[in-house]
């Protein structure tokens, strides 16, 4: 039966693992979106070869589970680093690498796909003649973007990348296969303790609902600030 007196407690429990997730969703984000841009640039001016290894990056990463790559990487990237090390002449063991650093690598891997088709359309939705305005009126490379198109494409990004922030967080919840506690693993925890998985449960509900109601509110505020200025 549904306890209402055990919410509290799970609550308290299933808090205590919001700090860490956040932090591991927000280096994800940032990582990823930086990963992405990159390769959206590559991309939209079309650079040579490059341009290749990006489009098959894309494929294999939207293609394959974040599971899979979150395997992968468990059992993967602690024998590369170990390669490395040696073929570097490097003191390095791979396999004391902590499993929330194996996480965020293979989920930034996944998401820097992603990010980059955000980027990508932000850059095709920016006006090509407000740029030969500028540069008639004066403007320097620098300064057409950092006032011009930068400005822009971040107002056609936001929505796509408040969406991926929580993407981050659910993905982020496939940790508990390799034992790395976040807001599910903690919930599953605590509800294992004293069998209350329906209070338990719920209360992660509540949680990641709120977020989601911040993460959006914020976008939508972030949004309609810089369409007024710009």
């Amino acid at each position: 039966m549904f306890d209402v007196n055990i919410l509290i407690p799970d609550f308290r429990e299933i808090l205590g693992a919001v700090p860490v997730t956040l932090a591991m969703a927000f280096v994800i984000f940032i990582l990823s979106t930086l990963i992405g841009s990159l390769f959206a640039l590559v991309e939209h001016r079309k650079i040579p070869v490059a341009r290749h290894f990006v489009t098959a990056y894309k494929i294999a990463f939207k293609g394959m589970p974040m599971v899979v790559v979150l395997f992968l990487g468990y059992f993967g990237l602690p024998s590369a680093l170990n390669f490395v090390g040696d073929t570097l002449g490097l003191d390095i063991n791979g396999y004391a690498t902590p499993n929330w650093v194996i996480l965020v690598v293979a989920l930034t891997s996944c998401v820097a796909a992603f990010q980059a088709e955000v980027v990508k359309g932000a850059l095709n939705s920016f006006d090509s003649g407000q740029s030969d305005a500028a540069l008639s009126l004066g403007y320097s490379s620098r300064q057409l973007f950092r006032r011009v198109v930068f400005p822009q494409i971040v107002v056609s990004a936001i929505p796509d990348l408040a969406n991926s922030i929580m993407v981050i967080m659910k993905a982020i919840s496939l940790g508990f296969a390799i034992e790395v506690i976040d807001i599910f693993a903690q919930s599953q925890l605590t509800a294992a303790l004293n069998f209350y998985y329906l209070e338990a449960f719920l209360v992660a509900v509540v949680i990641y609902m709120t977020i989601a109601y911040l993460v959006t509110t914020i976008a939508d505020r972030t949004e309609a600030a810089l369409r007024i200025r710009t």
